[in-house]
């Protein structure tokens, strides 16, 4: 399938194997379930990791929607829950780690709060909105472990989607947890300010030095030769700012003019959330000198070449 965003072909896969509220063998040492939450960012919805065997853990429990809640309890009866794993913090991955967390007693594990990766230290809501209560348990730094009978998972800190992104790789089958910094069915919006371009990118390229063999994201389906679709969704970035930069050439200065000429067959509820990952694109094209803008860099800001 070609991205219409830009001209790289990306090889996207919207197709998943799944019934809601039940678990679905990925592989095995991991189980899927999806929860009932689909929408233009979340595809058929949240997928929640089981890890492991008799004593697991959970990785993105999701959004608190008691349907899936109940669910997943119900998938995990007879079983002990160990840990509670999250890859960041927006309302689609981490609000039922509260309900989870009370019926089994299981700790959190997470980078920090929402915003907390940002060297400022703030958050705002973005994309599906940030979960502002949530606060781990246990913070996790870069290459650091947890692990638990038969499972080892090891955090890669990965931040551009959120400032406190992590992925997770299951050591047993070399399987890493993208949650949504690399997903197989769409890319990944970057929004400012906790979304960062720049650092987006350096993640990207930090993937590209790892042997991971698959990537489990949250939302879509495994993506099974994982170290082509980055270089793919790599060369897509520099595409758009390449097709931005056209833009800023040709007098095209606006964010909402550029998202109309570059994103013209993408369906117009889709283009706030593009011109937020334009943003971002300008943000870093300003800071290296490759454009500049009139006042200082917003939404609304008017921007020029270099």
């Amino acid at each position: 399938m070609r991205d219409t965003m830009a001209n790289t072909l990306i090889a996207f896969d919207r197709q998943l194997d799944f019934v809601y509220g039940q678990p679905h063998e990925v592989s095995p040492l991991v189980r899927r379930v999806v929860a009932r939450n689909p929408s233009a960012f979340t595809l058929h919805g949240t997928g929640t990791y089981i890890v492991g065997r008799g004593e697991v853990a959970v990785i993105d429990p999701g959004p608190d929607l008691p349907a899936h809640v109940a669910a997943l309890q119900a998938c995990l009866a007879g079983e002990q829950v160990t840990h509670i794993v999250i890859t960041h913090t927006h309302r689609d991955h981490s609000p039922a780690a509260k309900p989870l967390k009370s019926a089994t007693g299981a700790p959190t594990y997470g980078f920090g709060p929402h915003g907390s990766g940002r060297p400022e230290g703030g958050g705002e809501e973005v994309e599906e909105g940030g979960d502002l209560e949530f606060r781990p348990d246990v913070r996790l730094a870069d290459s650091e472990t947890i692990a638990g009978k038969g499972w080892t998972l090891r955090a890669v800190y990965t931040p551009g989607h959120t400032s406190n992104h992590l992925c997770f790789q299951l050591a047993e089958e070399k399987a890493l947890f993208s949650g949504d910094h690399v997903m197989g069915w769409s890319t990944t919006i970057v929004s400012p300010p906790d979304g960062d371009m720049r650092r987006y990118m350096a993640s990207l390229d930090k993937l590209l030095a790892r042997d991971d063999l698959s990537y489990i994201p949250t939302h879509g389906p495994v993506i099974r030769q994982p170290q082509g679709f980055v270089r793919h969704l790599i060369r897509h970035r520099q595409e758009r700012e390449a097709q931005i930069l056209d833009c800023l050439k040709q007098g095209i200065g606006l964010i909402p003019d550029m998202v109309k000429a570059i994103y013209r067959e993408v369906p117009v509820t889709l283009h706030a959330a593009a011109g937020r990952s334009v943003l971002s694109h300008l943000i870093a094209m300003v800071e290296d000198g490759r454009a500049r803008s009139d006042g200082p860099v917003s939404a609304r800001a008017r921007f020029r070449p270099a």
